[in-house]
Protein backbone atom coordinates (compact mmCIF):
# COMPACT_ATOMS: atom_id res chain seq x y z
CA UNK A 1 0.00 0.00 0.00
CA UNK A 2 1.33 3.45 -0.98
CA UNK A 3 1.30 6.02 1.83
CA UNK A 4 0.67 9.73 1.30
CA UNK A 5 1.00 12.77 3.50
CA UNK A 6 0.28 16.46 3.12
CA UNK A 7 3.04 19.04 3.50
CA UNK A 8 2.20 22.76 3.27
CA UNK A 9 -0.87 21.98 1.22
CA UNK A 10 0.93 19.82 -1.37
CA UNK A 11 0.25 16.13 -1.85
CA UNK A 12 3.41 14.10 -1.24
CA UNK A 13 4.36 10.52 -2.03
CA UNK A 14 6.53 9.28 0.88
CA UNK A 15 9.06 12.18 1.05
CA UNK A 16 8.81 13.34 -2.58
CA UNK A 17 6.45 16.28 -2.99
CA UNK A 18 4.67 17.16 -6.20
CA UNK A 19 5.69 20.84 -5.89
CA UNK A 20 8.74 22.57 -4.54
CA UNK A 21 8.42 24.39 -1.24
CA UNK A 22 9.44 28.04 -1.46
CA UNK A 23 10.81 29.58 1.70
CA UNK A 24 9.83 33.19 2.27
CA UNK A 25 11.09 35.87 4.64
CA UNK A 26 9.22 38.76 6.21
CA UNK A 27 11.18 41.99 5.90
CA UNK A 28 11.35 44.59 8.68
CA UNK A 29 8.82 46.76 6.81
CA UNK A 30 6.35 43.88 6.53
CA UNK A 31 7.03 43.08 2.88
CA UNK A 32 7.56 39.44 1.90
CA UNK A 33 10.55 38.35 -0.14
CA UNK A 34 12.15 35.10 -1.23
CA UNK A 35 15.50 36.06 0.29
CA UNK A 36 16.48 38.37 3.15
CA UNK A 37 18.94 40.20 0.87
CA UNK A 38 16.02 41.34 -1.29
CA UNK A 39 14.40 43.31 1.55
CA UNK A 40 16.58 46.36 0.84
CA UNK A 41 14.88 46.73 -2.53
CA UNK A 42 11.37 47.64 -1.35
CA UNK A 43 12.16 51.20 -0.21
CA UNK A 44 14.13 51.73 -3.42
CA UNK A 45 11.06 50.77 -5.43
CA UNK A 46 8.97 53.33 -3.54
CA UNK A 47 11.57 56.02 -4.14
CA UNK A 48 11.92 55.23 -7.84
CA UNK A 49 8.20 55.11 -8.44
CA UNK A 50 7.52 58.38 -6.64
CA UNK A 51 10.58 60.41 -7.59
CA UNK A 52 11.81 59.04 -10.92
CA UNK A 53 8.95 57.35 -12.75
CA UNK A 54 5.94 59.17 -11.21
CA UNK A 55 4.22 55.75 -11.28
CA UNK A 56 3.83 56.17 -15.05
CA UNK A 57 5.12 54.53 -18.21
CA UNK A 58 6.77 57.74 -19.34
CA UNK A 59 10.04 59.13 -20.64
CA UNK A 60 12.21 58.07 -17.68
CA UNK A 61 10.90 54.51 -18.02
CA UNK A 62 11.78 54.52 -21.71
CA UNK A 63 15.26 55.86 -21.01
CA UNK A 64 15.90 53.50 -18.08
CA UNK A 65 14.99 50.52 -20.25
CA UNK A 66 17.28 51.81 -23.00
CA UNK A 67 20.09 52.07 -20.45
CA UNK A 68 19.74 48.40 -19.46
CA UNK A 69 20.49 47.44 -23.05
CA UNK A 70 23.28 49.90 -23.73
CA UNK A 71 25.11 48.81 -20.59
CA UNK A 72 24.63 45.06 -21.04
CA UNK A 73 25.31 44.64 -24.76
CA UNK A 74 28.93 45.70 -24.23
CA UNK A 75 29.90 42.03 -24.17
CA UNK A 76 31.63 39.78 -26.67
CA UNK A 77 31.90 36.00 -26.61
CA UNK A 78 34.72 36.10 -29.14
CA UNK A 79 36.78 38.62 -27.19
CA UNK A 80 35.88 37.51 -23.65
CA UNK A 81 35.90 40.21 -20.98
CA UNK A 82 38.39 42.11 -23.10
CA UNK A 83 35.40 42.81 -25.33
CA UNK A 84 33.35 44.28 -22.48
CA UNK A 85 31.91 43.27 -19.15
CA UNK A 86 28.23 43.10 -20.09
CA UNK A 87 25.59 44.05 -17.50
CA UNK A 88 28.05 45.48 -15.00
CA UNK A 89 27.21 49.19 -14.80
CA UNK A 90 30.32 50.29 -16.68
CA UNK A 91 28.28 52.75 -18.72
CA UNK A 92 27.58 54.70 -15.52
CA UNK A 93 30.89 54.18 -13.72
CA UNK A 94 33.01 54.96 -16.80
CA UNK A 95 30.46 57.37 -18.21
CA UNK A 96 33.02 59.85 -19.52
CA UNK A 97 34.25 57.07 -21.82
CA UNK A 98 31.11 55.24 -22.87
CA UNK A 99 28.78 58.22 -23.29
CA UNK A 100 31.21 59.56 -25.89
CA UNK A 101 30.50 56.58 -28.15
CA UNK A 102 28.24 57.59 -31.05
CA UNK A 103 25.75 54.77 -30.39
CA UNK A 104 25.25 56.03 -26.83
CA UNK A 105 24.18 59.52 -27.86
CA UNK A 106 21.83 61.04 -25.29
CA UNK A 107 22.29 58.20 -22.78
CA UNK A 108 24.07 60.61 -20.42
CA UNK A 109 20.72 62.20 -19.54
CA UNK A 110 19.35 59.12 -17.81
CA UNK A 111 22.74 58.28 -16.28
CA UNK A 112 22.78 61.74 -14.69
CA UNK A 113 19.15 61.39 -13.60
CA UNK A 114 19.80 58.03 -11.94
CA UNK A 115 23.11 59.08 -10.35
CA UNK A 116 21.61 60.47 -7.09
CA UNK A 117 19.65 57.23 -6.60
CA UNK A 118 22.76 55.12 -7.19
CA UNK A 119 24.66 57.21 -4.64
CA UNK A 120 21.83 56.95 -2.12
CA UNK A 121 21.54 53.16 -2.04
CA UNK A 122 24.03 50.39 -1.45
CA UNK A 123 23.66 48.77 -4.87
CA UNK A 124 26.32 48.37 -7.52
CA UNK A 125 25.78 50.40 -10.69
CA UNK A 126 25.16 47.17 -12.61
CA UNK A 127 22.46 46.10 -10.17
CA UNK A 128 20.83 49.52 -10.09
CA UNK A 129 20.60 49.87 -13.87
CA UNK A 130 18.90 46.51 -14.34
CA UNK A 131 16.70 46.99 -11.27
CA UNK A 132 15.51 50.43 -12.34
CA UNK A 133 14.72 49.09 -15.80
CA UNK A 134 12.62 46.25 -14.41
CA UNK A 135 10.76 48.50 -11.96
CA UNK A 136 10.11 51.11 -14.64
CA UNK A 137 8.69 48.60 -17.10
CA UNK A 138 6.25 47.44 -14.41
CA UNK A 139 4.38 50.73 -14.99
CA UNK A 140 3.60 49.81 -18.59
CA UNK A 141 0.30 48.04 -19.17
CA UNK A 142 0.80 44.78 -21.04
CA UNK A 143 4.45 44.34 -20.07
CA UNK A 144 5.76 41.12 -18.55
CA UNK A 145 7.07 41.11 -14.99
CA UNK A 146 10.80 41.19 -15.61
CA UNK A 147 13.31 39.18 -13.60
CA UNK A 148 15.92 40.78 -11.38
CA UNK A 149 19.00 39.12 -9.90
CA UNK A 150 20.99 40.95 -7.20
CA UNK A 151 24.72 40.95 -6.56
CA UNK A 152 26.66 42.19 -9.59
CA UNK A 153 30.16 43.31 -8.59
CA UNK A 154 31.45 46.75 -9.64
CA UNK A 155 32.83 47.00 -13.19
CA UNK A 156 36.57 46.94 -13.73
CA UNK A 157 36.76 48.67 -17.10
CA UNK A 158 34.69 50.48 -19.70
CA UNK A 159 33.05 48.46 -22.46
CA UNK A 160 34.73 49.01 -25.84
CA UNK A 161 33.20 51.10 -28.59
CA UNK A 162 31.15 49.57 -31.42
CA UNK A 163 29.39 46.99 -29.25
CA UNK A 164 26.03 48.82 -29.39
CA UNK A 165 24.27 48.41 -32.77
CA UNK A 166 23.31 51.60 -34.59
CA UNK A 167 19.96 52.28 -36.33
CA UNK A 168 21.74 52.61 -39.69
CA UNK A 169 23.54 49.23 -39.41
CA UNK A 170 22.60 46.49 -41.87
CA UNK A 171 20.59 43.47 -40.73
CA UNK A 172 23.65 41.29 -41.31
CA UNK A 173 25.75 43.53 -39.08
CA UNK A 174 23.09 43.69 -36.36
CA UNK A 175 22.57 39.93 -36.28
CA UNK A 176 26.33 39.35 -36.19
CA UNK A 177 26.82 41.76 -33.28
CA UNK A 178 24.02 40.11 -31.32
CA UNK A 179 25.31 36.64 -32.16
CA UNK A 180 28.70 37.62 -30.73
CA UNK A 181 26.88 38.52 -27.51
CA UNK A 182 25.04 35.18 -27.56
CA UNK A 183 21.65 36.11 -29.04
CA UNK A 184 19.73 34.41 -31.86
CA UNK A 185 17.73 36.31 -34.50
CA UNK A 186 14.54 35.38 -32.61
CA UNK A 187 15.97 36.92 -29.44
CA UNK A 188 16.96 40.06 -31.35
CA UNK A 189 13.36 40.54 -32.46
CA UNK A 190 12.14 39.75 -28.95
CA UNK A 191 14.38 42.45 -27.44
CA UNK A 192 13.08 44.99 -29.95
CA UNK A 193 9.69 44.77 -28.27
CA UNK A 194 11.28 47.44 -26.05
CA UNK A 195 10.55 49.88 -28.88
CA UNK A 196 6.85 49.60 -28.16
CA UNK A 197 7.48 51.83 -25.11
CA UNK A 198 10.33 53.87 -26.55
CA UNK A 199 11.00 57.18 -28.25
CA UNK A 200 13.85 58.82 -30.17
CA UNK A 201 15.48 62.04 -29.02
CA UNK A 202 18.55 62.27 -31.24
CA UNK A 203 17.79 60.58 -34.58
CA UNK A 204 16.01 63.78 -35.57
CA UNK A 205 17.05 66.35 -32.94
CA UNK A 206 14.35 68.76 -34.14
CA UNK A 207 11.63 66.50 -32.70
CA UNK A 208 12.87 64.97 -29.42
CA UNK A 209 10.61 62.46 -27.71
CA UNK A 210 9.13 61.05 -30.92
CA UNK A 211 7.79 57.53 -30.30
CA UNK A 212 8.18 54.44 -32.46
CA UNK A 213 4.49 53.55 -32.40
CA UNK A 214 1.13 55.15 -31.68
CA UNK A 215 0.85 53.77 -28.11
CA UNK A 216 4.19 54.55 -26.40
CA UNK A 217 2.82 54.09 -22.88
CA UNK A 218 1.54 50.57 -23.62
CA UNK A 219 3.59 47.41 -24.03
CA UNK A 220 1.62 46.04 -26.97
CA UNK A 221 2.03 44.83 -30.54
CA UNK A 222 1.42 48.20 -32.23
CA UNK A 223 5.14 48.66 -32.85
CA UNK A 224 5.27 45.38 -34.79
CA UNK A 225 2.13 46.31 -36.73
CA UNK A 226 3.10 49.86 -37.60
CA UNK A 227 6.66 49.06 -38.71
CA UNK A 228 5.06 46.96 -41.47
CA UNK A 229 2.87 49.78 -42.80
CA UNK A 230 4.05 51.62 -45.90
CA UNK A 231 5.95 54.78 -45.01
CA UNK A 232 4.89 58.07 -46.56
CA UNK A 233 6.38 60.91 -44.48
CA UNK A 234 9.04 62.12 -42.08
CA UNK A 235 7.67 63.41 -38.77
CA UNK A 236 10.30 66.18 -38.71
CA UNK A 237 13.14 66.84 -41.12
CA UNK A 238 14.16 64.30 -43.74
CA UNK A 239 17.62 62.98 -44.50
CA UNK A 240 18.57 61.95 -40.95
CA UNK A 241 20.98 59.04 -40.64
CA UNK A 242 19.19 55.94 -39.37
CA UNK A 243 15.66 57.14 -40.22
CA UNK A 244 13.26 56.08 -42.98
CA UNK A 245 9.75 57.15 -43.93
CA UNK A 246 7.02 56.66 -41.32
CA UNK A 247 3.31 55.97 -41.88
CA UNK A 248 2.11 58.38 -39.17
CA UNK A 249 2.56 62.03 -38.26
CA UNK A 250 4.46 62.18 -34.97
CA UNK A 251 5.90 58.66 -35.27
CA UNK A 252 9.53 57.99 -36.17
CA UNK A 253 10.79 54.83 -37.86
CA UNK A 254 14.34 53.56 -37.53
CA UNK A 255 16.07 52.20 -40.60
CA UNK A 256 17.09 49.08 -38.65
CA UNK A 257 13.51 48.36 -37.52
CA UNK A 258 12.27 48.82 -41.08
CA UNK A 259 14.91 46.41 -42.40
CA UNK A 260 14.45 43.74 -39.73
CA UNK A 261 10.69 43.74 -40.34
CA UNK A 262 11.31 42.97 -44.02
CA UNK A 263 14.44 40.80 -44.08
CA UNK A 264 13.89 37.12 -44.93
CA UNK A 265 15.81 36.07 -41.79
CA UNK A 266 13.57 37.99 -39.41
CA UNK A 267 10.33 38.99 -41.18
CA UNK A 268 8.29 36.02 -39.97
CA UNK A 269 9.70 36.38 -36.46
CA UNK A 270 8.58 40.01 -36.60
CA UNK A 271 5.09 39.22 -37.88
CA UNK A 272 4.67 36.54 -35.19
CA UNK A 273 4.30 39.37 -32.66
CA UNK A 274 1.30 40.93 -34.39
CA UNK A 275 -1.79 40.51 -32.20
CA UNK A 276 0.04 37.93 -30.06
CA UNK A 277 0.42 39.66 -26.72
CA UNK A 278 1.38 36.56 -24.74
CA UNK A 279 4.09 35.73 -27.28
CA UNK A 280 5.57 39.23 -27.02
CA UNK A 281 5.53 39.07 -23.23
CA UNK A 282 7.08 35.60 -22.99
CA UNK A 283 9.85 36.14 -25.53
CA UNK A 284 10.73 39.62 -24.28
CA UNK A 285 10.91 38.47 -20.67
CA UNK A 286 13.21 35.57 -21.58
CA UNK A 287 15.48 37.70 -23.76
CA UNK A 288 15.68 40.43 -21.11
CA UNK A 289 16.55 37.87 -18.43
CA UNK A 290 19.46 36.75 -20.60
CA UNK A 291 20.54 40.31 -21.38
CA UNK A 292 20.47 41.35 -17.72
CA UNK A 293 23.13 38.81 -16.72
CA UNK A 294 25.51 39.10 -19.66
CA UNK A 295 29.05 38.81 -18.33
CA UNK A 296 27.78 37.65 -14.93
CA UNK A 297 27.60 34.25 -13.25
CA UNK A 298 23.90 33.87 -12.37
CA UNK A 299 24.76 31.19 -9.81
CA UNK A 300 26.50 33.89 -7.76
CA UNK A 301 23.50 36.24 -7.86
CA UNK A 302 20.37 36.27 -5.68
CA UNK A 303 17.00 36.00 -7.40
CA UNK A 304 14.88 38.93 -6.23
CA UNK A 305 12.41 38.81 -9.10
CA UNK A 306 9.47 38.55 -6.73
CA UNK A 307 9.98 42.13 -5.50
CA UNK A 308 9.36 43.58 -8.97
CA UNK A 309 5.80 44.96 -9.17
CA UNK A 310 3.32 43.21 -11.43
CA UNK A 311 2.50 45.39 -14.48
CA UNK A 312 -1.13 46.30 -15.21
CA UNK A 313 -2.98 44.14 -17.71
CA UNK A 314 -3.44 45.39 -21.26
CA UNK A 315 -7.05 46.18 -22.12
CA UNK A 316 -6.63 47.45 -25.68
CA UNK A 317 -6.66 45.06 -28.62
CA UNK A 318 -4.27 45.04 -31.57
CA UNK A 319 -5.52 47.29 -34.37
CA UNK A 320 -4.60 49.36 -37.38
CA UNK A 321 -4.32 53.07 -36.61
CA UNK A 322 -7.22 55.16 -37.90
CA UNK A 323 -6.98 55.58 -41.65
CA UNK A 324 -5.07 52.31 -42.25
CA UNK A 325 -6.05 48.79 -43.29
CA UNK A 326 -4.34 45.61 -44.38
CA UNK A 327 -3.96 47.23 -47.83
CA UNK A 328 -1.32 49.50 -46.30
CA UNK A 329 0.80 46.60 -45.02
CA UNK A 330 4.13 46.02 -46.72
CA UNK A 331 4.09 42.31 -45.83
CA UNK A 332 7.40 40.45 -45.99
CA UNK A 333 6.63 37.09 -44.36
CA UNK A 334 5.57 34.72 -47.11
CA UNK A 335 5.05 31.73 -44.82
CA UNK A 336 1.95 32.99 -43.00
CA UNK A 337 -0.75 35.54 -43.84
CA UNK A 338 -0.84 38.87 -42.04
CA UNK A 339 -3.47 38.75 -39.25
CA UNK A 340 -6.86 40.37 -39.75
CA UNK A 341 -7.14 43.43 -37.51
CA UNK A 342 -9.80 46.09 -36.92
CA UNK A 343 -9.13 49.73 -37.79
CA UNK A 344 -9.56 52.48 -35.20
CA UNK A 345 -12.39 54.86 -36.12
CA UNK A 346 -11.86 58.55 -36.71
CA UNK A 347 -9.42 60.69 -38.69
CA UNK A 348 -5.92 59.51 -39.59
CA UNK A 349 -3.87 59.01 -36.45
CA UNK A 350 -1.30 61.61 -35.39
CA UNK A 351 0.99 60.67 -32.49
CA UNK A 352 1.94 63.12 -29.73
CA UNK A 353 5.53 63.23 -28.44
CA UNK A 354 6.25 61.59 -25.11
Amino acid sequence: MVSFKTLNGYLCLIFICTAAITRRVTCADGNIASHAACCVLFPIIEDLQANLFDNECGEDVHESLRLTFHDAIGFSKSQGLAGGGGADGSIAVFDSVETAYHANGGIDDIIDTQAPFVAKYNLSAGDFIQFAGAVGVSNCAGAPRLEFLLGRPPPTAAAPDLTVPEPFDSVTSILARFADAGFSPAEVVALLASHTIAAADHVDPTIPGTPFDSTPSLFDSQFFIETQLNGTLFPGTGGNQGEVLSPLHGEIRLESDFALARDSRTACLWQANVAEQSHIQTTFKAAMAKLAVLGQNPNKLIDCSDVIPVPPALTEKAHFPAGFTKANVNRACAATPFPTLPTDPGPVTSVAPV
